[in-house]
């Protein structure tokens, strides 16, 4: 069958399924419409396989990730994921110096002579994450063509693009396996192909993607062990050389993939406690425990490989400084409401990042009245959930993961003073176990027992099935505000920045900035980007000015910049750290304060003459 002919094939599948969806939806108007409705399902349930459903949330998942894709400018974070799966690095940009776009651009320009052994080792020696994801990006974007003489960004982010929608079949099938149930394991990849956090984690050229992939394989042996260990029967070879592999490719892939296993260990021990609570023949070496061990032991070597690359990094600190939490004022509660905000947007987030508030306050009362009108339906679904014994376990397995990760961000960042929480993208290691969570709930709303409905599913006169769709339709269009950047917003707004310099600055600019790390290199990055890429007028240079211990050393290199430039140009001081006075003691100051303010760019603007 030609793809033309598949592409049709599954357009009428979708056409002849119209009226189920309608059937199910609308309650039946009397006894006579039952047996017609059991007639349709009975007539239509062959033709659709068992695969269509988590194969059409693929296809939704993969077309809202691809959408907008390179609208959005890279952020710091993404141009290391550029450089380094390049096989280039930061090292040969000169600093304390005058330089053009083109070389503060040069380790983004594809390199033919770069191997997967260059990516590694830059990677080891230079940042703070293992390589794996960065060697798949690497052979994934040698299959694109640059664009303007730079890698592509399509390229880039097209890569967690696609792993993230190989994400959804994939927790439909940890849904289907936990509860037993392709109605569970439906709603699972339907939540999470339209998930606000699955659309931004998939949309950064960044490994969260492929680390949460990852989680799903790992849990989903986790919920096999889980019925073995029911059973008291051993866990399959197989079962367990996966899951050591699963397990290993996580640890390749993101350091905090061992919070995961952390969350695993918890709902081990909660396992053997129950199982001693409720049996009087349990014993911890027992065979099936025995090969729990296995893997335990199988997952501890697999991490040693990484235990002293970490050790010895020398720029671990530098680039973690950020995540390092104060403990002033609100500073203790900021993390309450950051990791709650955190699952809110799993399932719903609108402008409420929007710097008007005629935006701002409505959208924050949709969300509002949506999570009084869901969190009771959802909480009921889960009550009922757990009155199943056959069902109760995976509730209890899932929600001890969730609850056991949550309580780990909070251990780091109220003891070890590291707060996990000011990055969204870290809750990638529990994340799948709130979508199946949710699902689980879901499919009771969707068919719903009779003393479901009498104690108050049919909450404002909307019962489960519309209520059902009304929390995906949530989603759905709080997955349209991250696509278009007005939910979980870029840090860095480098387009608006560089066309704020075109209206002002008529002569010459030097843009200088204070260098610690590769991460104030991206910063620049992103700037010089947009001038390259918007065929902007070359006649702007940057200084990166390097910091060390003495607070003195930038204003030095950028007065010494200043005296070697020809004159009139225009100095921006983008993010600069340092003391200026003396500095700029030959320009004059401009006034910005009826300049708007630019995302991640805290600048001020000189003018210096001749003379």
């Amino acid at each position: 069958m030609t793809v033309f002919g598949e592409t049709s094939y599954f357009c009428k599948k979708i056409i002849l399924l119209l009226p189920i969806w309608v059937a199910q939806i609308l309650p039946p108007k009397d006894q006579k419409s039952v047996p017609q409705r059991m007639f349709l399902n009975k007539w239509y349930a062959p033709l659709f396989p068992s695969w269509f459903h988590p194969l059409m949330w693929f296809i939704i998942g993969f077309g809202l990730r691809l959408s907008n894709l390179t609208a959005k400018p890279p952020w710091t974070d993404e141009f290391s994921t550029l450089v380094f799966s390049l096989g280039n690095n930061f090292l040969g940009i000169p600093l304390d110096r005058a330089i053009a776009a083109d070389i503060l651009l040069q380790p983004l320009q594809p390199n033919p002579a770069a191997s997967i052994g260059d990516v590694i080792h830059n990677l080891v020696t230079q940042d703070t994450h293992p390589p794996l994801y960065f060697v798949l990006a690497y052979l994934w974007m040698k299959l694109f063509p640059d664009e303007g003489g730079l890698v592509s960004l399509f390229a880039a982010r097209s890569l967690p693009a696609f792993i993230g929608a190989i994400s959804i079949p994939c927790v439909y099938i940890l849904g289907r396996i936990a509860f037993r149930s392709s109605l569970v394991g439906n709603f699972a990849a339907a939540i999470m192909a339209v998930s606000p956090y699955a659309i931004f984690l998939s949309q950064e050229a960044r490994h969260y993607s492929l680390a949460a992939l990852w989680v799903i394989g790992s849990l989903t042996c986790l919920v096999i062990a889980t019925r073995h260990l029911q059973n008291r029967t051993p866990l399959p070879m197989w079962v367990a050389f996966a899951w050591v592999e699963i397990n290993a490719l996580g640890f390749a892939t993101h350091y905090f993939f061992s919070l995961t296993l952390c969350t695993e260990a918890v709902v081990l021990i909660f396992l053997a406690w129950h199982q001693k609570q409720t049996s009087t023949k349990f014993s911890l070496f027992s065979s099936s425990w025995q090969r729990i061990y296995a893997v335990a032991i199988g997952t501890f070597v697999a991490s040693l490989i990484w235990l002293p690359i970490f050790l010895e990094n020398s720029n671990r600190d530098n680039l973690t400084e950020w995540i390092r939490g104060s403990r002033e004022g609100l500073d203790w509660i900021a993390p309450i409401f950051q990791a709650l905000g955190t699952l809110i947007t799993m399932i719903s987030l609108l402008p409420v990042e929007s710097a008007q508030l005629l935006i701002v306050i409505p959208s924050g009362l949709v969300m509002l009245i949506f999570f009084i009108w869901a969190v009771p339906i959802l909480v009921r679904g889960m009550k009922v959930q757990l009155q199943q014994p056959e069902k109760r376990i995976m509730i209890q397995v899932l929600a001890v993961v969730a609850i056991s990760a949550i309580a780990l961000f909070f251990i780091f960042t109220y003891f070890l003073g590291i707060d996990l929480t000011r990055g969204a993208r870290y809750h990638f290691f529990y994340f799948p176990s709130i979508i199946v969570l949710l699902a689980a709930s879901l499919a009771v709303c969707w068919h719903p027992p009779k003393e479901l409905i009498v104690k108050g599913i049919n909450r404002w006169g909307i019962n489960g099935k519309k209520a059902v769709i009304l929390i995906l339709l949530m989603s759905f269009v709080s997955a349209i505000t991250v696509i278009c950047n007005l939910g979980y917003q870029k840090y860095y707004r480098p387009d608006l920045f560089v066309q704020l310099i075109q209206q002002i600055s008529l002569a010459p600019r030097l843009i200088a900035t204070t260098h610690k790390t590769y991460v104030h290199t991206g910063e620049m990055m992103g700037i010089a980007r947009e001038i390259k890429l918007g065929n902007s007028p070359q006649n702007t240079l940057f200084l990166l000015a390097h910091q060390d211990q003495d607070p003195n050393t930038p204003s030095i290199a950028l007065e010494n910049t200043l005296k070697t430039l020809p004159r009139p140009f225009d100095l921006w001081l983008v993010n600069f750290d340092a003391p200026t006075a003396e500095a700029v003691k030959t320009c004059v100051i401009s006034n910005t304060e009826s300049l708007p303010n630019v995302d991640g760019y805290e600048y001020q603007l000189y003018h210096c003459q001749g003379g």
